[in-house]
């Protein structure tokens, strides 16, 4: 399986669940999807996503990010677009997987996406604050994701730039 095909299957897997039972925006006004007053903001796509964004949809805009891994794209929308075009990283937020090291061997972790407690009222409850379906939604389209070795190194460099941050 290649890293689109991975992305388009737990696209499915994501796409009838979210971290509430309810539309989880109401809760907070949709914070995720709107940039903050400098404009920035945005979702990390995954390994092979950006080609389901060419040509690029109205309302987006695609820029480089290379905080987590080199070249990795950053998609950000208007505040309002298309639920079936949302990336993946937004269809988890504000969980996220990461891989990291522990007692020697590589871990996969579903951990709440640091960047979510300045914008989701949910962050605080971690993992227990948000729906035990989406929760599992998430976690078996991460182990999904790990199939493809362009995925399991975007995770491992995600939980390294997370770790820079000191965020967990």
């Amino acid at each position: 399986m290649n890293s689109l095909e991975a992305v388009l299957q737990a696209r499915k897997m994501l796409a009838e669940v979210t971290p509430l039972r309810r539309d989880c925006g109401r809760v907070c006004g949709t914070a995720c999807c709107a940039p903050d007053e400098d404009g920035q903001g945005g979702m990390l796509l995954l390994p092979g996503e950006e080609a389901l964004y060419a040509p690029l949809p109205p309302g987006f805009c695609l820029t480089r990010n290379d905080d987590v891994l080199p070249g990795m794209g950053l998609l950000t929308c208007s505040g309002r677009c298309d639920r079936a075009l949302r990336p993946l990283s937004c269809r988890m937020f504000p969980l996220t997987p990461v891989i990291r090291r522990t007692e020697g061997r590589s871990v996969l972790q579903i951990i709440m996406d640091p960047r979510a407690f300045s914008v989701c009222p949910l962050a605080e409850g971690g993992l227990r604050g948000v729906d035990s379906a989406f929760c599992a939604a998430v976690r078996e389209s991460a182990r999904l994701l790990c199939r493809c070795a362009e995925h399991r190194e975007y995770f491992v460099a995600l939980g390294k730039y997370f770790q820079r941050l000191r965020a967990w």
